[in-house]
């Protein structure tokens, strides 16, 4: 699939929940979010359904993504089920490590292929802070499960105020060498005001050569993060909600008043 400038679509990144284990200060608002009703949030075969029509009109990379993955009931089972998919050549999920541990060999077993792990910090007091509660050592734990369980390569994304130079960051990236781990830079974002960047050691950010859509848990469709152009794939059907998406690509990011990064995996 082509969109009007030419940009080859390929990339098609499904949140499956709303909900996070953790409550990260980037991502989620002090006050708490509300949480989509269960009938909201799509079942695993309307996600099939949809994966499946992308993928016959050229999608062959899918992400997995939330809120976190891991809390969704089943995600073994559905990755199993996308892994059976013909024409997904690069099937990927991102999380936060925390059940990891528990997740990779059996997601792994299930046909994953790679993983991408948050990771802004390696104190685990400023991880705690960060995260309001979490606790690092589950991470670590869940990095060296993944690395066993044959999932590769392991990306880590590191959220950083301005620069890759700042401490923890050097510090994620020290550890990221000893460990042989691939590390992504990825500036603090504003979706309100438009303020992104190009990601260091990935091409996020980079408009003139943007690939993806975004499938939120409760069957929105969005081409742009940096947008607020939506499509329902249960009001309009996954066809022609995936037609107007690549329609309506627009050529490049501007702000959103809508979007949450809690909502459409990051």
């Amino acid at each position: 699939m082509y969109d009007k400038y030419n940009r080859h679509i390929n990339y098609l990144r499904v949140s499956i929940t709303d909900r996070c284990n953790l409550r990260c200060k980037y991502c989620m608002p002090d006050e708490g979010i509300n949480l989509l009703k269960h009938e909201d949030i799509l079942s695993f075969e309307e996600i099939m359904a949809f994966v499946k029509l992308s993928v016959n009109k050229g999608i062959d990379k899918v992400r997995i993504t939330g809120g976190e993955p891991l809390v969704r009931k089943g995600v073994v089972n559905l990755v199993n089920m996308l892994s059976r998919i013909k024409g997904i050549k690069d099937l990927s999920l991102t999380t936060n490590g925390i059940l990891l541990e528990d997740y990779a060999k059996p997601i792994a077993d299930a046909g994953l292929q790679r993983i991408n792990i948050s990771l802004d910090t390696i104190i685990p007091e400023k991880y705690s802070e960060i995260t309001r509660g979490g606790d690092i050592k589950k991470v670590f734990k869940g990095i060296t499960a993944a690395q066993n369980a044959g999932l590769k390569p392991i990306k880590i994304n590191c959220v950083v105020n301005n620069s890759y130079n700042e401490t923890d960051a050097t510090d994620v990236q020290k550890f990221c060498k000893t460990m042989g781990l691939e590390i992504r830079f990825i500036q603090r974002m504003s979706l309100e005001s438009g303020k992104f960047t190009i990601v260091e050691g990935g091409t996020g950010g980079n408009c003139s050569i943007c690939n993806k859509l975004r499938l939120s848990s409760d069957g929105i469709l969005r081409p742009c993060l940096f947008n607020d152009i939506a499509f329902s794939i249960r009001k309009l059907g996954s066809e022609k909600a995936l037609e107007m998406a690549i329609e309506a690509k627009p050529e490049h990011g501007t702000y959103s008043l809508k979007n949450k990064f809690n909502i459409i995996g990051g």
